[in-house]
């Protein structure tokens, strides 16, 4: 198989999870079970937390390393910038968390629905940029980044992606879709992952430059939305134990992925 063959592969590993996740609708009743959203929340933030670290902050001050002290300078203000920009994007799109039933961002006319949706959409966007920054890297021939490592980053990626799927499409049902309608919002929320991945790759000989930077921003993005929704949310109320070792087993998984093929 040839390298452009596997990254084609990694680029569509997420949303073939989410895409997963989201038939669950077919299996399981109209809601999720309130231990198991629980355990799959924790999951998914041990995934993405660990991604960010082993897979986008350590290669960015890897690649800075011959600037000494001043190697953990662009993973630095890449991950602020990164927060930021989720930040603002947040605040200015009309959007509804899961369990929640005060919108955020600005006043719009938007169903449920449909900013449910777009709350996903948000989640799902930096976990795009991650994978498509990682490729983009190798495909420039950067040092310290290999295929392996970042086909190791769509598959973790992919893994979280499927309880989010089944987290994101029978909330849907529960709101009144019909089971394929539910299974079809679900999916389309990952869309946007490689489509973020592949504006990233086009754009990548203007962003080799800056690629420890945008490394880093992939990580604050991606660590903004964990802190932000899915901590709270696997925190709050009863069972937060189980939310506790997910994290724990979503973390350790990540971390051996990365190692082991990177």
């Amino acid at each position: 198989m040839s390298d452009y063959s596997i990254i084609a592969i990694g680029l569509l590993l997420p949303l073939a999870g989410t895409v997963l996740g989201s038939a669950f609708v077919f299996l399981l009743k109209d809601s999720i079970p309130a231990k198991l959203q629980k355990a799959l929340l924790g999951f998914a933030s041990g995934v993405m937390v660990a991604a960010a670290v082993w897979s986008l902050l350590i290669p960015a001050m890897e690649m800075s390393a011959s600037s000494g002290r001043w190697s953990v300078l662009p993973a630095a203000v890449g991950f602020l910038l990164g927060i930021a920009f989720l930040l603002i994007i947040d605040e200015a799109t009309p959007h509804l968390h899961l369990g929640n039933d005060k919108p955020e961002g600005p006043r719009s006319r938007l169903s449920r629905t449909a900013m449910l949706a777009l709350a996903v959409t948000i989640h799902n966007l930096p976990e795009g940029m991650a994978v498509g920054v990682v490729f983009a890297g190798i495909d420039s021939g950067a040092a310290h980044l290999s295929l392996a490592s970042a086909l190791a980053v769509s598959i973790g990626i992919a893994i979280q992606n499927i309880p989010e799927g089944a987290i994101i499409s029978l909330p849907m049902r529960a709101e009144g879709n019909s089971r394929w309608r539910s299974f079809l919002i679900g999916s389309l929320s990952g869309v946007v992952e490689p489509i973020g991945a592949v504006a990233v790759l086009l754009l990548a000989s203007l962003l080799m430059p800056v690629l420890s930077y945008m490394l880093a921003f992939a990580a604050g993005a991606m660590l903004y939305v964990v802190v932000e929704e899915l901590i709270p949310e696997a925190s709050s109320g009863k069972h937060s134990n189980l939310s506790t070792i997910g994290f724990a087993l979503g973390f350790v998984l990540m971390m051996v992925l990365d190692v082991v093929m990177g």
